[in-house]
């Protein structure tokens, strides 16, 4: 039983240290490419904390903000420049900070194309390409395929060693424990880190319908005011820091830098994917297109909609809500139950 566990544990490390020897620069330059883009989501996040922060602390005046300035920080300039400096290294050739334990991943996915062509793959990819951009989500997509691919070698292969250690040892029960848990937690890390994807992709999608009502209703009230469309959207985009805004920045952006109409806002369909932004995209593309005097109005009647929409998807919210609530009630209306009986029945039991 233990020379089995350890050929297995050997073979699987063996191969993982070959795919390790076999990772080139190309695979090290994409590694580092998504280190950077990891360290440029963190300073993002930061400073648009560090904005929220300051706004609250804005609210408050005199020793009244000093005190709350001790437990709201609207300062993260450390571990922003913590972050630069990694992103400095990486892109000068410091390869440090990379993760070495997905690399062998990549090794699998320039051997093996059909891994990087998979419905898996093209899966990913979708989910990337709104999370990312059509410019990044290659190269995330390929960094977690790796990740995918090298976990569960390495994971499976130290669970094994582990297990055939404690076999030799003599405590068969425990080693096969070990082995049992160990390959479970490996395959919970790997489906978690494949379905983290969908979570994000999800909670976006509904981060941009819950602010699509304001974003349309904004739009409608600058055009119908006499602003023309295009500045209407810019002054929208730069109003807020959540998502929707910050997805019409990037098309802003875009077109500042001379891209088509019809590829910027194409692209801002494809990044937010929700029937509400691609109905909107649509009807300035249309706009711009025939020139339609009617999209005040239209703007108008689709802010109707959409917070009509709203009202209903909070309704259902609640009953959602409600539905996971009777669950823990009747739990605690059972324990309570217990509670009142159990002295009643010992009271009954001593006379």
């Amino acid at each position: 039983m233990v020379y089995i566990i350890v050929s297995i544990a050997t073979i699987l490390a063996v191969i993982w240290f070959a795919l390790l020897a076999m990772v080139d620069d190309q695979d090290w330059v994409i590694a580092a490419t998504n280190k950077v883009l990891d360290n440029r989501e963190q300073i993002y996040k930061l400073r648009v904390k560090d904005s929220v922060n300051q706004a609250q602390l804005a609210e408050y005046h005199g020793i009244l903000a000093k005190v709350m300035s001790l437990f709201i920080s609207a300062d993260s300039s450390k571990e922003i420049a913590k972050f630069e400096q990694s992103t400095e290294a990486l892109q000068q050739g410091h390869l440090k900070g990379l993760n070495i334990l997905a690399m062998p991943g990549y090794v699998l996915q320039r051997k093996y194309r059909v891994l990087a062509t998979g419905a898996i793959h093209k899966n990913i990819l979708t989910k990337n390409f709104e999370l990312y951009g059509k410019k990044n989500a290659p190269a995330k997509t390929q960094h977690l395929i790796a990740q995918l691919l090298s976990y569960p070698i390495i994971g499976v292969a130290t669970s094994l060693t582990i297990s055939s250690l404690a076999v030799g040892a003599g405590a068969m029960t425990v080693g096969l424990s070990v082995l049992g848990v160990g390959t479970a937690l490996v395959l919970v890390l790997v489906y978690a880190i494949y379905d983290e994807v969908s979570d994000k992709a999800n909670k976006r999608h509904a981060a941009i319908c819950r602010q699509f009502p304001n974003v349309i209703s904004k739009l409608a009230l600058l055009v119908t005011s006499g602003m023309i469309v295009n500045k209407a959207w810019r002054e929208t985009a730069y109003s807020q820091e959540t998502e929707l805004y910050q997805e019409m920045r990037k098309t802003t952006d875009e077109l500042d830098n001379s891209v088509p109409p019809d590829a910027a806002y194409g692209n801002f369909i494809t990044r937010c994917n929700t029937k509400e932004t691609s109905k909107l995209a649509s009807a300035i593309l249309q706009n711009m297109s025939k020139g339609n005097s009617e999209i005040g109005k239209l703007l108008k009647d689709m802010a109707k909609e959409a917070w009509l929409e709203r009202r209903h998807t909070a309704k259902r919210d609640s009953e959602k809500a409600n539905s996971k609530l009777m669950i823990p009630t009747m739990l605690l209306f059972l324990a309570i139950l217990v509670m009142l009986m159990v002295p009643v029945a010992m009271n009954f039991s001593s006379l």
